[in-house]
């Protein structure tokens, strides 16, 4: 089975910081930002880039739609 890595892209002046991404991600990529946005919110951002899959579980449940999941084959 060939094996992805992926690459989480926030749109944080859109994110509410709702947290549903970071609970959704399988391997603990995501997490909420210390700083906020222009809005006021902690924004998700991947604290652990090395670690995620490309699953795109994030992208699926974020109510904004403010998340981008790109995903390439492993080397």
């Amino acid at each position: 089975m060939a094996k992805f890595v992926g690459a989480v892209v926030v749109d944080k002046e859109t994110c509410k910081g709702c947290g549903v991404c970071v609970d959704a991600c399988p391997e603990s990529v995501l997490a909420l930002h210390r700083d906020v946005n222009g809005k006021g919110y902690h924004y998700s951002y991947m604290k652990d880039a090395g670690a995620c899959i490309g699953c795109i579980n994030c992208g699926v449940v974020c109510p904004d739609t403010c998340i981008t999941v790109y995903r390439a084959k492993a080397s």
